[in-house]
């Protein structure tokens, strides 16, 4: 299976990415205002917060192997800090904190290189592993099972198909 890349993609696409083995697709043509560099969370109030990773400016038909994140604005500190807000009580976000934290600290070139390296250990965190240091260009991901349970607040807020992975893995 092939697949795009994506940043904190939604369950569906960690679903895909773990039932068979998958290849994330590099030499595709970069897509403004997809899941690339775009991810959707649902914060404790229940409203829909979107996170958009900034892209230097995209030339026309310009790869996905070529983008480059741009650092102008302080993005890495703002997701952080949403994401904080949003599942820090949630069970696991104190578990799984530690092991995401580092991808808003250090600064990536390529939004590839960012996204590979996040849903590595995404995939290593659902499937109950610790994470190791993963190899960045790793392009290929063996096949996995999923056990998921829901989304959080559902109690509180109706179900919202395309959330990020996040939402299960904080309530696994």
């Amino acid at each position: 299976m092939i697949l795009p890349t994506a940043y904190l993609p939604p369950r569906s696409y960690m679903e895909a990415l773990m039932s068979e083995p998958a290849t994330i697709e590099q030499m595709e043509t970069f897509e403004k205002q997809t899941f690339r560099n775009r991810s959707l969370i649902r914060d404790a109030k229940g409203e829909l917060v979107r996170l958009t990773v900034p892209v230097k400016k995209v030339e026309h038909k310009q790869l996905t192997r070529d983008i480059e994140i741009s650092y102008q604005t302080r993005w890495q500190h703002q997701h952080w800090i949403t994401l904080v807000s949003a599942y820090q009580h949630t069970p696991y976000f104190l578990y799984f904190a530690d092991y995401l934290r580092p991808f808003y600290e250090k600064e990536y070139k390529w939004l590839l290189d960012l996204n590979d390296e996040l849903n590595a250990t995404l995939v290593a965190l659902l499937n109950k592993e610790r994470p190791s240091i993963i190899d960045n260009r790793q392009s290929t991901i063996e096949n996995r099972t999923t056990d998921w349970s829901g989304q959080i607040w559902t109690d509180r807020h109706p179900w919202q198909t395309e959330l990020s992975v996040l939402d299960t893995l904080f309530d696994e």
